[in-house]
């Protein structure tokens, strides 16, 4: 007589499901935020990396060049100010995802482009969705990391942002060299694909994933509740029952959003200016060819070390006692004293020494600006973490657009040179402004 094997109850299922658990399972998710950091960066890079040939097919001036970077920094200030709520309010699986397909689409479409007109609409669709990347980044890893490790899962994902750049030049030189400039924007869709599939199966919040480990999901725990035991209480509230006005108002009303939104628009145009500009400035100034301008990874590999290392150092200070967002300002101020070699860039004649001090200036920036994120995460009330970090992050490209007109009245009137003379203050004075941000940001915690 045969016998029919019975149906799996729940009890059964979940117990086969609890079975395979994944060991460490926050740095996988780390990991899958630096891919798409790769991602991020490889797509935004490109058009610079690029621009020498593009200006040439498409009959492109530095203004018009100037103006379709701008157009992506206008797009991406917009999706800063919206992708911060749609991440508190879908969720850090959906949304990521959402984003990363639309602004693989738009990449892809650059590679189409036929005119002005073309590649503005183009990179203006990549901003739009490039900006979610970094909204939704830091509310996974204020999910999946306690105080002390955070810094080192920003300094992770920004890696990636840097570990893209650095990727970039080397993926123009192996394909447009070879295939033509439009052929190098069919590349990454194809790994975004790659990545949604793996993104989707693994993402979960701590709380709900079928494959943490016991230990670790402790480990999270107790590092948040410490940390939230360490600065004053806010409601008991989530972000879709706040209510989106609600959220707004509330967001307006944080002094040290807004102070640390200007401090974003001091001092990153200077990376901004070493992606979009520091190629033109190679080839107009040091007569350094398409081929030849590969040599811009070394400073982005800087960037790469200025990103973990900065992890690292606020990370070690916060074990031995020290505050977490009074560890990312020290931090920060070794920064401010660094990134002002940059006044002496244009006085070196060799493209070696050029480059030797953009990497001091690169290291010191995103050292800089992976603290600065870490700072948000530390003081931003977790309930409207992703709207506070959006509304933050807008100093950033509002700093960035100013900057490209800045540098082609400097180009028009005065000189390259003095790109780099600005650069050197931008840090100093932001951080003059932020340095007591955090007992701010306590005491309006405190009152709300």
């Amino acid at each position: 007589m045969s016998s029919v094997a019975p149906a799996p109850t729940p009890a059964t299922a979940s117990t086969e499901k609890a079975r395979w658990k994944i060991p460490h399972l926050r740095w996988v998710i780390a990991f899958l935020l630096f891919a798409a950091a790769v991602l991020n960066y490889v797509d935004r890079s490109l058009l610079g990396l690029l621009a020498p040939s593009i200006q040439a097919d498409l009959k492109i001036s530095d203004s018009d060049y100037a103006s379709i970077v701008n157009y992506f920094l206008i797009a991406y200030t917009i999706a800063y100010l919206l992708s911060g709520f749609v991440v508190d309010r879908l969720g850090v699986r959906l949304s990521f995802a959402l984003f990363v397909t639309w602004w693989s689409i738009s990449n892809a479409l650059t590679g189409f482009a036929q005119s002005f007109r073309h590649l503005a609409i183009f990179r203006f669709m990549l901003g739009l969705g490039e900006a979610g990347g970094f909204t939704a980044s830091p509310k996974a890893t204020a999910e999946w990391f306690p105080p002390a490790e955070r810094g080192i899962a920003v300094g992770i994902y920004s890696l990636g942002g840097a570990v893209g750049a650095t990727l970039a030049p080397l993926l123009v030189s192996m394909i447009a060299t070879t295939h033509g400039w439009r052929w190098v924007f069919a590349a990454t869709p194809v790994l975004a694909g790659m990545w949604l599939i793996a993104w989707l199966a693994i993402y979960r919040s701590p709380s709900q994933h079928p494959r943490i480990t016991e230990k670790e999901l402790e480990h999270i725990t107790k590092g948040q509740q410490a940390a939230a035991a360490a600065t004053p209480a806010e409601p008991a509230a989530d972000a879709a029952s706040l209510g989106a006005w609600a959220a707004v108002k509330k967001i307006a009303g944080l002094p040290f959003v807004w102070k640390l939104m200007i401090a974003r628009m001091l001092t990153d145009p200077v990376w901004y200016f070493y992606q979009f500009w520091m190629p033109k400035y190679l080839h107009s100034e040091h007569k350094v060819d398409q081929a030849g301008l590969s040599i811009m990874w070394l400073i982005f590999l800087a960037a790469d070390i200025g990103f973990l290392a900065s992890g690292f150092m606020s990370g070690r200070l916060i074990k031995k006692g020290t505050p977490p967002p009074k560890a990312r300002l020290w931090v920060m101020l070794i920064s401010a004293c660094l990134v002002p070699v940059s006044f002496f860039v244009p006085a070196m004649h060799s493209v070696g020494m050029v480059i030797a001090l953009g990497m001091l200036v690169a290291y010191a920036h995103t050292a800089w600006l992976g603290n600065l994120t870490s700072l948000v995460m530390d003081v931003a009330p977790k309930r409207i973490l992703g709207g506070a970090f959006g509304v933050i992050a807008c100093g950033s490209t509002l700093g960035g657009m100013f900057m490209n007109k800045g540098v082609v009245w400097f180009i028009d009137n005065l000189t390259f040179n003095h790109c780099f003379y600005v650069m050197a203050f931008a840090h100093p004075i932001a951080l003059l402004i932020i340095w007591r941000v955090h007992k701010s940001a306590a005491k309006t915690t405190a009152a709300a």
